[in-house]
């Protein structure tokens, strides 16, 4: 599949507007003239107040292909311009604009052969979710494994369907950094060399590494891959700290 990137901002219809963690929500977008998007890519997304103010941030992009359909997932920020709308106020049936897809760097292809390693923090899982559902959807034989660090269970996007996409070729590797589920075995704290060194694809493997969360999460995590050995060519991040 090959996508242009879109210029032009366009209006899309919320068909749906779910709330998944005590601070997310999950949206899907009707965009009658959006040509598809690859796995990984994301959008430009624009509010305008009544008093004519607009403020556009980007957001990664949860579904992947052809089609009309655009899902997000969105956290809210406190003190955010635009999350705490798209959290709280936007419904079904709402417009909003938005432009993309946008970036081909942090994609992922299914004619790629390589082992994949995805690693997320928090709402960083948005890209790597598309990702994973492509390489269910192309019932790709490539050796995948995502390693997903969030503050507790509650707090975790898409977990049934990361759970029902184990197999043979994808592994699913679980961080909590406040509150761990009753008998996991590992003790609840902030994501460390020993985790990523347990709980990723071996140097020996040359995975392509996806990394993608907040700022501070993605910069400690590409840091510690890099001193494992991973080339730092092999690694591809995608932060987010807007609002």
């Amino acid at each position: 599949m090959v996508v242009a990137i879109v210029a032009g901002w366009l209006v899309g219809t919320v068909a749906r507007a779910m709330r998944v963690t005590p601070q997310g929500r999950i949206l899907v977008l009707d965009v009658p003239e959006w040509p598809g998007n690859l796995a990984g890519q994301h959008l430009d997304l624009r509010l305008t107040a009544e008093d004519g103010y607009q403020a556009v941030r980007s957001y990664s992009i949860a579904s992947f292909g052809e089609g009309t359909s655009v899902e997000l997932a969105v956290d809210m920020l406190p003190d955010g311009e635009v999350s705490p709308y798209l959290v709280e106020d936007v419904e079904p049936g709402d417009m909003l604009e938005v432009r993309g897809p946008l970036g081909n760097f942090f994609v992922w292809r299914d004619s790629q052969t390589e082992p994949v390693q995805l690693i997320a923090g928090g709402s960083g899982i948005v890209p790597l979710v598309s990702i994973a559902r492509a390489h269910r959807a192309a019932a790709s034989t490539a050796k995948f494994r995502m390693l997903y660090s969030v503050r507790a269970p509650e707090d975790a996007y898409y977990a049934s369907e990361l759970a029902e996409l184990v197999d043979d070729s994808f592994a699913l590797d679980w961080v909590y950094t406040r509150t761990a589920p009753e008998g996991f075995a590992r003790t609840a704290g902030r994501i460390t060399r020993a985790d990523i060194e347990a709980s990723t694809l071996p140097v020996a493997d040359n995975p392509l590494v996806y990394v993608c969360g907040p700022t501070g999460f993605v910069e400690a995590v590409a840091r510690i891959l890099v001193d494992l050995g991973h080339p730092a060519e092999r690694i591809k991040t995608e932060r987010f700290g807007g609002k």
